[in-house]
């Protein structure tokens, strides 16, 4: 088998959108090897480094950022998780999460300095069908809306793609969270539908917005991030000249 240049998969022609012997429609035949998981590994850019989740040294600054009366509490709303009672019951937790492999937790941390500003995870993760997910997600607000929250998806979604060969990548999120769902379109994923009445999630009901990018968006989708990322994008007062909506919005839904 061989693989194409961006993925663990290609299309047989002669095979493709053809019937059985009782005439029943079948799927795109493939040449096809399962992608290999994702290891607990950094991937650097030039404004973050996204690296495995280190609860020893983590703890502490994380709690600092997502707890009060320092950091921004509103980051829980949409995550599984409540606030914690205190840096002890954060470390805990983040201990177990450090072990598991799926979610795999990174944590989001300054190029420069290492300072952690956030966390993210591969989950979901089903090598046999090309199938990853992006979730867990929270960004400090130091982190948000820049240049380097763009970066750490681009990172990871690289990574995915290019090197692990997954042909499918996921964006889930609370079909209530707005600033979620806009990320996910401005980061080129395709909205796919909302799953109604999908978990129960601290006492409450959660629509699942579902979206996703595939390897055959994402070639166009990866020059996009390296456009708008590229300093010629940026002005000496960090305006962008172009938008990554903007270089997203036009490309074709695949």
């Amino acid at each position: 088998m061989v693989a194409s240049p961006r993925g663990a998969h290609r299309s047989l022609d002669s095979l493709a959108e053809v019937s059985n012997r009782v005439d029943q429609p079948l799927g795109e035949a493939l040449e096809w090897r399962a992608a290999r998981r994702p290891e607990r590994r950094e991937h650097r850019g030039a404004h973050v480094v996204v690296r495995p989740l280190n609860p020893e040294s983590d703890t502490e600054p994380l709690y600092a950022l997502s707890h009060a009366p320092t950091g921004d509490p509103s980051i829980w709303t949409y995550l599984y998780e409540q606030p914690f009672a205190d840096v002890r019951a954060y470390r805990d937790h983040l201990e177990a999460r450090a072990a598991g492999e799926d979610p795999l937790f990174f944590v989001i941390a300054d190029a420069q300095d290492g300072r952690p500003l956030g966390q993210v995870t591969y989950m979901s993760i089903e090598p046999e069908h090309g199938s990853i997910e992006l979730g867990n997600i929270w960004f400090s607000p130091e982190l948000q809306r820049t240049p380097a929250a763009t970066e750490a998806i681009f990172l990871l979604a690289a990574h995915a793609f290019d090197e692990l060969g997954y042909r499918r990548l996921e964006w889930k999120c609370n079909a209530l969270n707005a600033p979620s769902r806009d990320a996910a379109l401005r980061y080129g994923f395709v909205y796919e539908g909302t799953f109604r009445q999908h978990r129960v999630v601290k006492g409450r009901n959660r629509d699942s917005a579902w979206f996703a990018l595939t390897d055959r968006r994402w070639p166009a989708v990866r020059a996009a991030f390296e456009s708008w990322l590229a300093p010629a994008n940026f002005g000496p007062d960090g305006a962008q000249a172009r938008s990554l909506r903007e270089l997203t919005v036009a490309i074709a839904a695949n």
